[in-house]
C-alpha cells in the first residue's frame, strides 16, 4: 500500500511516498522511508508523529493513503511571542 511521509525542518522539507508492507505502523513505515537518514536530528522517542494532522502512537497502523507527519518540537513559547494576524509592523 501506498504511503506518505511528511517532515520539515528550518531549512528544508521532504514529503516522500513510499509503498509499505500490510499491516505496518508509522514506526515501521519512517523507518523504511530513509528519513531518518535524510535527517539525523530526528528523534522518534522524543518528536510526536501523526496521520493527517491528528496525533497518534508509533504503533498506530497505517491505511493505504496516509500522510504521517513527523512534527518538529516548538522553539518558541507561543504566549511571549508577538502575533502578527497579518499586520505589518513599523519599523
Amino acid at each position: 500500500m501506498q504511503v506518505a511521509i511528511a517532515y520539515a525542518d528550518a531549512t528544508q522539507q521532504a514529503w516522500l511516498r513510499i509503498t509499505v508492507p500490510e499491516p505496518c505502523t508509522v514506526e515501521q513505515a519512517i523507518i523504511q522511508s530513509g528519513i531518518l537518514r535524510q535527517f539525523p536530528d530526528i528523534d522518534l522517542t522524543e518528536q510526536k508523529v501523526g496521520i493527517f494532522g491528528r496525533l497518534v502512537k508509533l504503533e498506530a497502523p497505517v491505511s493505504a493513503g496516509d500522510r504521517i507527519e513527523i512534527y518538529r518540537p516548538i522553539t518558541a513559547d507561543p504566549m511571549t511571542v508577538p502575533r502578527r494576524d497579518g499586520v505589518e509592523e513599523d519599523d
